[in-house]
């Protein structure tokens, strides 16, 4: 016999049910759906070429399914495929896996400034359902990085949106990988598509110049064994949006000069010029 749930428990999926009908009510949750449903098409036929690729390279139905839905990370797995069919080094697989999700560690700082003050198992929901699109689209609503009472629901509309079309169509792909040939070319069919939404992440120069950077590298080390010329674009990338990003602060502080003083505020019991602290110079 099931232990019937104890009253505390009860309380707790009454509360979650509650919060969860209230954040799909939101305006701001229909709003994220919308502005996700723009690129679902390049998503959803990423997701497609994910599940064909799965079940080409050998694995088994269930075990693509359980990739799926476990992992939700459609760039490190086909990433570790082809080093999966090759019989690459465990480490190899987990190392490259890890380069290519680095990009996600940095994302979850900035995700700190809106979500660090909800529970940690809260916290670990969103960091699921996260992903690179969503990133951009909530950044491109709220770029003040101000706590607003719409942006968790907003988050959800556009996750759940995300979500629920990768693992539809990988699905798909999964189940009818034996029906669909490669003479298709899924595979360039599905890079055209994700195309264009790295053509939405563009939006700065430091973002442009590391994708050109990457590109470059990928292509210069395209003849390095077990695709180790997406960690080599990875790590260029990386390295010159850091420095890019380095040097223009350096270039904002030059161009800012010199701190100018204020005169002494006899109020305070100041008798030379100060320098204004941050908080002064706010209106």
């Amino acid at each position: 016999m099931s232990a019937s749930p104890t009253p505390e428990t009860s309380s707790e999926l009454a509360a979650l049910t509650r919060r969860a009908r209230g954040i799909a009510r939101d305006p701001a949750f229909a709003q994220g759906i919308r502005d996700m449903s723009g690129v679902s098409v390049g998503i959803g036929a990423w997701a497609l070429v994910t599940g064909v690729a799965m079940v080409k390279s050998g694995m088994s139905v269930p075990m693509a399914l359980l990739m799926s839905f476990t992992v939700y990370a459609g760039s490190a797995q086909l990433a570790v495929l082809p080093l999966m069919v090759a019989g690459a080094p465990l480490w190899v697989v987990w190392f490259t896996a890890t380069c290519v999700n680095l990009r996600f560690v940095i994302l979850s700082s900035m995700w700190r400034v809106f979500f660090a003050h909800l529970a940690r198992r809260h916290r670990m929901a969103l960091a699921y359902f996260s992903g690179d699109v969503i990133f951009v689209a909530f950044l491109k609503r709220y770029p003040d990085s101000q706590l607003k009472d719409d942006q968790l629901p907003y988050f959800w509309g556009a996750a759940s949106t995300n979500w629920l079309v990768w693992q539809g169509c990988s699905v798909v792909g999964i189940f009818l990988a034996d029906q669909v040939p490669l003479s298709w070319g899924l595979g360039f069919a599905g890079v055209l598509a994700l195309l264009g939404v790295l053509y939405s992440m563009l939006s700065d120069r430091t973002t442009w110049t590391s994708t050109i950077v990457a590109a470059a590298a990928a292509v210069a080390a395209f003849a390095l064994p077990l695709k180790l010329n997406i960690l080599a674009a990875i790590a260029a990338a990386v390295a010159v949006g850091l420095l890019m990003e380095s040097a223009e602060r350096q270039l904002r502080h030059w161009r800012a000069g010199p701190p100018t003083l204020r005169p002494p505020d006899p109020a305070r019991g100041e008798r030379h010029p100060v320098l204004p602290l941050d908080e002064e110079k706010r209106p």
